[in-house]
């Protein structure tokens, strides 16, 4: 992925590769830049995703860096083979007339049960808009209307993965905002995959679900609650 600053003029104020574990906010600081808003993210011709960001001068404190993280119970003694991996992926907090929509995470995952927004990878052929339309759709079997990118999320830890591999796993999340205009029960298409169910549930009752901690931070931002 590379990373583009865009000053408040319009001119491109640095264009970057997003490294291994790096988040835009803290890259764009080390370059003297605070990021204000995400502007969109979308794939060249050459199939690089290019994620545009606000930016203006930096100043204060950087933001928080958070450091990698792992999967409870994982030893690592140097016998087992880590792959590196950076994955980015396309999301949306999709809301309708029932609230918002919800995916489980299933057993494939290293957090079963908990809850997240319907989303996932982009393919190597799609834009970043286009995966998050079709990934909403096999998990959930909803058609929704996309709006703005709102979010650009990123956490990086040492997992196994669905594939029973160790990974040093750096996601990049693009979380988009979308309606549902014509909401129904979901239903997942994907079966087998790493969505277990799906489900609306009240604006106002989303703290009810035992969500993974980056899903309920973006959400305590985005959401108010009634």
């Amino acid at each position: 992925m590379v990373v583009v600053g865009v000053a408040q003029d319009g001119t491109d104020a640095f264009v970057t590769e997003l490294e291994h574990g790096d988040d835009p906010r803290l890259l764009a600081h080390d370059l003297g830049y605070a990021v204000v808003e995400p502007i969109d993210a979308t794939r060249d011709a050459s199939g690089t995703v290019r994620l545009r960001l606000r930016v203006q001068p930096a100043s204060g404190d950087a933001p928080e860096r958070p450091g990698r993280g792992h999967d409870a119970g994982l030893e690592l003694d140097g016998s087992k083979e880590v792959e590196r991996r950076q994955r980015v992926a396309a999301y949306a907090l999709v809301t309708s007339q029932l609230g918002l929509l919800a995916t489980e995470f299933s057993d494939k995952t290293s957090v079963p049960g908990r809850w997240g927004l319907p989303g996932g990878g982009i393919e190597d052929h799609e834009q970043p808009t286009e995966a998050v339309i079709r990934e909403v759709c096999e998990e959930t079997q909803q058609v929704i209307t996309l709006g703005a990118l709102v979010e650009v999320q990123t956490s990086h830890w040492v997992g196994r993965s669905p594939r029973n591999t160790i990974e040093d796993y750096h996601a990049v999340r693009l979380v988009y905002e979308a309606v549902c205009e014509q909401p129904t029960e979901p239903v997942v298409d994907d079966v087998g995959g790493t969505t277990e169910s799906a489900r609306w549930i009240g604006l106002d009752q989303w703290r009810t679900l035992a969500w993974t901690a980056g899903w309920q931070q973006i959400l305590r931002e985005r959401i108010a609650v009634a």
